[in-house]
């Protein structure tokens, strides 16, 4: 928990930042809207409709959606702008919804007395409507907040900061302490906002000065915290960091608190991390320059960015190929790390043994009655339909769920087979065996180092430094790293200083 704590600041203000945005966005757009819906009411169910479709929409997909979408007019596609364009969607109904209905709760003979004096619309608006519907609407803004702060901790895997860092990455190292942590941080942050817009809505509603004006400096002073990183940026005129991606495993935790370190002290440039992306995020961050540098393995190179639907059996045909179609992408090989960490079917070596399995193959017969996991993405890439195809495997059941529980739920009879990665230390701490695959179905996927070229061309000691760790780890090896993570509960920064210690001797 020590290690975890000095990083807590800098994280909670970004999710607070993020979170406070999106909701005054919400509020903006909302509540004329409302307003405007109340005066048409013809407007107002179609508005209501299309609010509640798009709260329909889970959440990490509506964040996902903004990432393509926004890289297709480019604009920034990933980081603070998706998430908070999805948090924004996010908070559109609640708001929607009690501005229409506190408009539409006001006596009617008290707009008669409003339009008896001679006031505008405007003025009735300004004097009568929204001061009587204001309860209602805070009431609103109230369950907003809270939605959209336990929502902003999903905006990890499109590159934004947030309290959703330690939630994602303690689940992939089962870092309990760090899971607790993200997840008591983000509950104090929505009760604290609910407790503030809280006061505004007693204040609204009793007519009370005091409530408004304490709730009112809460809220300013919320919004100072978050916005003080990036205004202590300014005055000290801070250089940007170099940003190492990382995908959503243990491994590439460890390898990007490497590569980041690594080129720190090479460079001379901070360097800091964005981890728990996904594979065509962390792909297009790279090559629009938002992220520096991060290592991607040829097989999905190959499968999800390139497209490629064959299988290529030589190690060396897929590299040159991976490095030639990135180069015109603008992107750099910069090292092949040295080992290969392909998919494997694995399943506990006790019921592998009892049944006779060493193939792939070995599990058409029983694949009918079984069970399969795998990550997130393994059932819509393309090298799962070449293992289908392959060995002609239909299971009963395919289960994709976070690949830090993959291996207990071996354990607990969930699935009978996992899709595994090669270089994972707890197929050994679950006593798991890999099956062969003899058909050669999967292709290579030899670990790469990928520049961007905002990297190349403005640190030109980057590149060197980057080439320096060519070769310089190998399966066993980086088996026993993902090992100290997983098993042994060690930082996966803590990891990376170790092999960079012995390498520099």
């Amino acid at each position: 928990m020590n290690e975890l704590l000095p990083t807590l600041p800098a994280y909670a203000a970004a999710h607070l930042q993020l979170s406070l945005v999106a909701l005054l966005a919400g509020v903006l757009v909302s509540v004329p809207l409302g307003v405007l819906a109340s005066r048409h009411p013809r407007a107002a169910r179609p508005l209501l409709a299309v609010a509640s479709a798009l709260q329909t929409v889970p959440s990490l997909a509506l964040l996902a959606f903004m990432v393509p979408a926004l890289a297709a007019i480019g604009a920034p596609s990933i980081g603070w702008l998706p998430a908070a364009l999805g948090l924004f969607v996010y908070s559109l109904l609640p708001i929607l919804h009690n501005t229409i209905a506190g408009m539409r709760t006001i006596d009617a003979s008290i707009l008669e007395a409003a339009d008896g004096v001679g006031m505008t619309s405007a003025e009735r608006l300004r004097r009568v409507e929204l001061p009587l519907a204001l309860p209602v609407i805070l009431a609103g803004i109230r369950t907003a907040a809270v939605w959209t702060v336990g929502t902003a901790t999903l905006a990890t895997p499109v590159g934004a900061r947030s309290l959703g860092h330690y939630i994602f990455g303690g689940l992939q190292t089962r870092n309990y302490s760090a899971i607790l942590l993200g997840c008591a941080a983000a509950a104090a942050l929505a009760l604290l906002l609910d407790a503030l817009v809280g006061l505004l809505e007693l204040g609204a509603r009793r007519r009370r000065r005091g409530p408004l004006v304490a709730g009112a400096l809460g809220l300013l002073a919320l919004a100072l915290a978050a916005a003080l990183p990036q205004l202590r940026g300014l005055v000290r005129d801070e250089v940007r960091p170099l940003v190492v991606g990382a995908k959503p495993f243990t491994e590439q935790y460890v390898l990007s608190r490497i590569v980041a370190d690594h080129l720190e002290r090479a460079t001379g440039t901070p360097a800091t991390t964005l981890e728990s992306l996904g594979s065509t995020v962390v792909f297009d961050g790279l090559r629009s320059g938002e992220i520096d540098v991060y290592v991607d393995y040829v097989g999905t190179l190959r499968a999800v960015i390139l497209g490629r639907t064959d299988v290529v059996d030589s190690r060396e045909a897929a590299l040159a190929e991976v490095r030639e179609a990135l180069a015109r992408e603008g992107v750099t090989v910069a090292a092949a790390l040295g080992f290969e960490n392909t998919y494997v079917l694995a399943l506990p070596r006790a019921q592998a043994e009892s049944l006779g399995l060493t193939r792939i193959g070995d599990l058409a017969r029983h694949a009918p009655q079984w069970t399969i996991g795998g990550d997130y993405e393994l059932f819509h890439r393309p090298e799962w339909r070449a293992i289908e195809q392959a060995y002609d495997l239909r299971f009963a059941e395919e289960r994709s769920m976070d690949p830090s529980l993959l291996y207990e739920a071996t354990r607990t009879g969930e699935v009978q087979v996992i899709v595994a990665y090669s270089t994972d230390g707890r197929l050994d701490a679950y006593d798991l065996t890999t099956l062969a695959d003899d058909r050669a179905a999967l292709p290579p996927y030899d670990a790469l180092v990928l520049a961007g070229p905002r990297l190349v061309a403005d640190h030109p000691a980057a590149l060197p430094a980057l080439q320096a760790l060519n070769g310089r780890i190998d399966a066993a090896q980086m088996r026993r790293m993902n090992a100290a993570v997983d098993r042994d509960g060690q930082p996966p920064a803590a990891v990376a200083a170790e092999f960079l210690a012995a390498m520099k001797n």
